[in-house]
């Protein structure tokens, strides 16, 4: 009896532990895979004045106006990449014309890299949090708060509008995610899906998910 007692602990145990060993794998994998699909923004506050979050904002929104100029027709997260770092200096410009057009002389630091995220919703699409590529840009002392959105797909306008996502968006995020990773990031997902989104939120939490690449 102890003997059967034992064994069932025993598998059990080994149950459990390759049941875990495939959930983390397969929310690497599907977090590996969104990342890769998509590219963000990242714009960052000298502080959380009011006079320094309004200027971001405007900051931001000059950026979104160029972005959305030359992006415009980008297919994929790799051309929408070549696109920015092509064009890294004159976001660099637009920023530090704005800042001193709005009487301030902060200095601006650009970067193209690889930057964790927190969890965040574009209207009825939602990201996981977990490190995606993005170009990240520093007002001053970078103290404040942050505002994040979504190059590509063009996600980005979403925040500061209407907050509904364009179907072209979506098909473009549809086309460049796998069945089961969009119907992770739609909010109109079952509630299994929605379990398995959880769970990616909860590896990344204590560190269970890839990092940095």
């Amino acid at each position: 009896m102890k003997k059967n007692l034992k064994m069932v602990i025993i598998l059990t145990f080994l149950l459990l532990l390759y049941t875990s060993i495939c959930a983390v794998s397969y929310a690497n994998n599907i977090s590996s895979d969104i990342a890769n699909s998509v590219f963000r923004l990242h714009v960052i506050a000298n502080s959380d004045s009011k006079e320094d979050q309004d200027l971001k904002y405007i900051v931001r929104d000059n950026l979104l106006e160029y972005m959305n100029s030359i992006c415009k027709n980008c297919t994929s997260k790799q051309d929408a990449i070549s696109i920015v770092e092509n064009n890294k200096d004159s976001f660099e410009q637009i920023a530090t014309n704005t800042i001193k057009e709005q009487g301030y002389s902060y200095p601006v630091k650009i970067n193209i890299g690889n930057f964790e995220f927190p969890t965040k919703n574009y209207g009825d699409i939602s990201l996981p949090a977990g490190f995606y590529d993005a170009l990240r840009v520093e007002i001053g002392e970078a103290k404040g708060q942050n505002w994040w959105c979504v190059m590509f797909p063009p996600l980005c306008f979403v925040d500061v509008t209407s907050g509904v996502v364009p179907e072209e968006s979506k098909d473009l995020m549809e086309d460049n995610l796998s069945e089961e990773e969009f119907a992770l990031v739609s909010k109109d997902s079952s509630p299994e899906i929605q379990f398995k989104f959880k769970l990616l939120e909860i590896f990344h939490n204590f560190g269970l998910t890839t990092a940095k690449k």
